[in-house]
């Protein structure tokens, strides 16, 4: 058995462990763990490393992988934490591809290329699977105050590749007994999956932890909501989410990304959101909320479809950030907002604040994530102020926590707000890091935000973001498990299967899809059939559909397994 102990660098400096020979170091592990040891001896493989034999795993990213007649591979080219067990795995499935590739190309240095092509992507999947796992390990006392059922789900999921069902493969009674106990913790006695549970937030009941998240439609006229709009929305409120959450919707005329955008800023706006709040309550039993927000520099620009972020042909108007910071080159330099300009904007985000209530919806997202007006002041790739709302981050977050409680004034107290915020700008330790977004998410719940929307990026041209699967939940579990406060995860979350994990192991409370939902409006209904529940509520007027689609999923079932 192989038995590893990791410790916090202060545990470590106060064990002494770092003036410790090996064998000195192994003693005092063998005392501290001796309970559960049953006598035997510890010994360490680490005979070659003088003094103590702790070590800090080294992270190994290599942007060639060849030389001249040279070539990397395993730990050499690209290295993985061990507590995934993928070390060797690397290894002999790259030495296997540079061996097919040196002989299937014609020379060598095509060879080499083909080898770095095909495999960069699988062995980036599996650095990014480590990292997690690493991460969970180094910082597991962020999941010490979990339920024991919790914790062990949670260790067992920590790199992301062991889901939902495959632990259901493995452990079908355990796996039912632990959905047993999320349900009951959401006030249910039943053995339905996760994402199923209903969830409270104030006086808002989800019958599901499905989110349909916000989504750019570039169709409203003037900023008035269109009958593209009312379909769009009203489609996938009837596909079984929990909650639909309309797309940025903007706070004045200037506030807007481009001319297609919506806004709450004029009655005929309002007029239209109710139209369609309306149909969603009438027709559907989900929730929706509106998220609003300011373009701020990225404002003036054309319709996703034609170019993205890029300033329009003519007729742009003046946009504003918190500092005289274009986007890119190519976009207009903002004009930095005064303070008789925060006041404005600040009273703008009220005015639409209370549209939106009147016009119905169940909750409220303020947006300041992204790069936009909100954004602009916390991120320091964008916030170059050198007064009481720049430096600091105490300064940064002075005006989007004071729209927030201006907002909360005038938002009725029964209904909640979410804060949606960048928690990685990706540019390393020049911008925003995880562990500020922290910091950011707790001085957002100190100020009585109800849920944190932990989405990433979009807020520098510099950004260099890790993709993957999943690859923003891991900032949703840190401010989740660090603050206590409840998170939403986003980002290319995809299948049922990411849903259940990310909720059970307890990374985020509700779980944001976008791009699945503009592809199947009725995702989370066909997720229920293929998860066997019957117990989710489809409108009657589609039950023969209902029945149809179980009964071709029973069919499918059968015939997978040779009873057909």
């Amino acid at each position: 058995m192989t038995f590893i102990v990791e410790c916090a660098p202060e545990t470590w400096e106060k064990f002494g462990f770092g003036e410790m020979s090996q064998q000195e170091s192994i003693a005092v592990c063998e005392d501290i763990f001796k309970d559960y040891l049953g006598g035997h001896s510890l010994m360490t493989n680490a005979n070659h490393i003088r003094g103590s034999a702790w070590i800090n795993f080294p992270r190994v990213l290599c942007e060639r992988w060849s030389y001249k007649n040279l070539a990397l591979m395993g730990d050499a080219s690209a290295s993985a934490h061990f507590s995934i067990g993928s070390g060797t795995k690397l290894a002999l499935e790259s030495a296997i591809a540079l061996a097919d590739y040196v002989h299937s190309e014609p020379d060598l240095a095509t060879a080499f290329e083909r080898y770095e092509d095909d495999r960069r992507v699988e062995v980036l999947k599996l650095q990014s699977a480590a990292r997690n796992s690493l991460e969970w390990f180094e910082e597991v006392e962020r999941y010490l105050d979990l339920d024991p059922v919790q914790f062990n789900y949670s260790l067992l999921t920590r790199s992301q590749r062991i889901s939902h069902e495959n632990l259901r493969l493995r452990d079908p009674d355990w796996m039912r007994e632990a959905e047993t106990w999320f349900q009951r913790q959401a006030g249910r006695d039943s053995a339905r999956a996760p994402m199923f549970a209903p969830y409270k937030l104030r006086g808002m009941d989800l019958k599901n932890r499905i989110v349909v998240s916000p989504m750019a439609q570039y169709s409203a006229v003037d900023g008035t909501p269109t009958d593209w709009h009312l379909v769009h929305y009203g489609e996938r409120a009837k596909g079984g989410a929990g909650m639909v959450t309309v797309e940025m919707t903007c706070v004045s005329p200037e506030g807007r990304i481009t001319p297609g955008c919506p806004g709450l800023y004029k009655p005929e706006h309002e007029i239209a959101w109710k139209r369609i709040v309306d149909f969603v309550h009438g027709e559907t039993t989900a929730k929706i909320c509106c998220q609003i927000g300011h373009s701020g520099a990225k404002g003036s620009t054309r319709v996703g479809w034609e170019e993205d972020n890029a300033p329009l042909p003519d007729g742009n108007w003046p946009v504003m950030s918190a500092s005289d910071v274009p986007w890119s080159p190519d976009n207009q330099t903002p004009h930095a907002l005064t303070r008789a300009d925060m006041d404005r904007v600040r009273d703008q985000f009220v005015a639409s604040a209370q549209m939106a209530d009147r016009a119905g919806f169940d909750m409220l997202e303020i947006h300041m994530a992204h790069g936009y007006l909100l954004s602009s002041f916390i991120s320091p790739m964008q916030n170059r102020r050198s007064d009481e709302y720049g430096g600091s981050l105490e300064n940064r977050m002075r005006f989007p926590l004071e729209v927030y409680n201006a907002v909360r004034e005038a938002w009725p107290l029964d209904k909640p707000i979410s804060v949606r915020i960048s928690a990685n700008d990706w540019v390393g330790d020049r911008g925003v890091t995880p562990g500020e977004a922290v910091k950011i998410a707790e001085m957002l719940q100190q100020a009585g935000v109800d849920i944190c929307d932990v989405s990433a990026g979009q807020t520098s041209i510099e950004a260099a973001p890790i993709y993957g699967r999943m690859f923003q939940t891991p900032f949703s579990d840190r401010i989740r498990n660090e603050t206590g406060m409840a998170t939403m995860a986003v980002g290319n979350i995809t299948e049922p299967d990411h849903v259940n994990s990310i909720l059970m192991a307890g990374r985020a409370d509700l779980v944001c899809l976008a791009r699945p939902h503009l592809a199947d409006p009725f995702w989370t209904l066909h997720a229920a059939v293929q998860l066997k529940d019957r117990e989710i509520d489809w409108p009657k007027q589609y039950w023969p559909g209902r029945d149809q689609a179980y009964r071709l999923a029973e069919r499918a079932a059968e015939q997978m397994t040779g009873k057909v």
